[in-house]
Parts: C-alpha cells; sequence; structure tokens
C-alpha cells in the first residue's frame, strides 16, 4: 500500500535527565540524525525550558524531526516524519543511543493513505472518524 509519508513516533523511556536537558547537547545529537538519516535540512529550531525541559522541530526538505524532552522523568517524545526515502532507522539509533535511553517503544504510520486509491477502499483500512468541514 503506497502513502504520502512515513511517521514515527518514538517514546524514550529511561532516559539520561542530564542530557535531555541539555539544550546544546539535544540540538547537536538531532542535527546529526537528520544528517545520518540524509535529510536535507531547512531550518532547526530548539528551545529551552524553565525550570527543565527542551523542545526542538529540524524543519526537512522531506518534513520534520522533533523533540520534547520531561528530564525530571527522563522521558523524551520523538516524531520523525519523512516524505522521502530517508534512513529514519540509524537517525532513531542515533537519538536513543546519544540519550542513553533504557527502553524505547516505537510506532511506524504510514500517512497520506488517500481514499480514492481502490486498494485502500478495498482493504478498509482508511476510515474517516469525523469530518470537520473547512474553516475559512
Amino acid at each position: 500500500m503506497e502513502s504520502l509519508g512515513t511517521h514515527v513516533i518514538a517514546e524514550l523511556f529511561n532516559c539520561d535527565a542530564y542530557v535531555i536537558d541539555d539544550l546544546k547537547k539535544v540540538k547537536e545529537v538531532f542535527m546529526a540524525a537528520a544528517e545520518l538519516s540524509r535529510a536535507t535540512i531547512i531550518k532547526p529550531f530548539f528551545h529551552k525550558f524553565s525550570p527543565y525541559g527542551v523542545s526542538g522541530v529540524i524543519v526537512i526538505a522531506e518534513s520534520h524531526f522533533t523533540i520534547h524532552t520531561w528530564p525530571e522523568h527522563g522521558y523524551a517524545a520523538v516524531d520523525i516524519f519523512t516524505c522521502g526515502d530517508l534512513n529514519w532507522q540509524d537517525a532513531l539509533e542515533h537519538i536513543k543511543t546519544e540519550l542513553k535511553s533504557e527502553r524505547c517503544s516505537i510506532f511506524e504510520m504510514q500517512r497520506g493513505l488517500l481514499p480514492d486509491h481502490t486498494i485502500i477502499k478495498q482493504s478498509g483500512v482508511f476510515k474517516e472518524v469525523e469530518n470537520a468541514g473547512c474553516i475559512e
């Protein structure tokens, strides 16, 4: 089944609290991960919260990498969304290693499974829960 993109959601548990609270380190890890994936980096933006936590996004030509950290819980939420042929597996492995995550759950979903594709209609995979219409 073809899709327009792949969205990977990673739940990283038992991360090193000092690492995931360090703005410079988190940005460094994410930039290296984006490069490892062979993404075309457009622009990164990272922010340090007070008293703790880091959020960041790297806009890539193929979509985005994001992270939100909760050092007080040793937890990091990571999203990698790509509409290109990126090596997200190596990128995520780098992130897990560098943030010293002891446990990681990964969810992969295909985005852009268009409803007019015959194979989707036949498989019943595409189900619209609500049509909210368009807000102008």
